[in-house]
């Protein structure tokens, strides 16, 4: 795969998951009340808007504010930038491969810039489970962040049948 063609595959899905991601966090904080859940599909579906001051499951957010600018700022933005180096100038890196950093650099770049954008949090609305058992509040972004990890597991797996 050419430069051109990686650039185009992780601009493309850069631009449509950041803005996906974006729009339904936009909608979820102009229509869904702060901390009031909403339950759908037989309380399958839970939206219930949360500011998210750490990482995944809010690891992170009993840190100081110094430092989680740091971890969740600096340290992010420089993981991203070395993602998209690495997706965009490594021979190595296959198709799949590219797919799944792109989907990473995605969800890490709209959750970046929550965190820009809102002075340090990020928002989550959704959760999902069965009775108690329950996934922690998330937002789209986290799910193209899953999705990129899913992708190059099963990119992997299929390279190692083929081979």
């Amino acid at each position: 795969m050419n430069f051109a063609k990686r650039l185009a595959l992780i601009l493309v899905v850069l631009i449509g998951c950041v803005g996906c991601d974006q729009t339904t966090k936009s909608v979820a904080q102009s229509y869904l009340p702060y901390t009031e859940v909403q339950s759908f599909l037989g309380d399958t579906v839970r939206l219930q808007l949360t500011h998210n001051h750490g990482a995944f499951l809010s690891l992170g957010a009993s840190l100081p504010e110094f430092w989680r600018q740091v971890l969740f700022n600096v340290g992010v933005g420089v993981l991203l930038l070395g993602l998209f180096g690495y997706a965009l100038f490594s021979r190595q890196v296959p198709r799949i491969g590219v797919l799944a950093i792109a989907l990473y650099i995605a969800g890490g770049a709209s959750n970046l810039a929550d965190r820009v954008a809102y002075g340090g949090y990020v928002v989550d609305f959704i959760n999902l489970g069965i009775g108690p058992l329950r996934t922690g509040i998330f937002n789209v972004a986290d799910i193209f962040i899953v999705a990129g990890a899913l992708t190059l597991i099963a990119g992997k797996l299929h390279q190692e049948r083929n081979s």
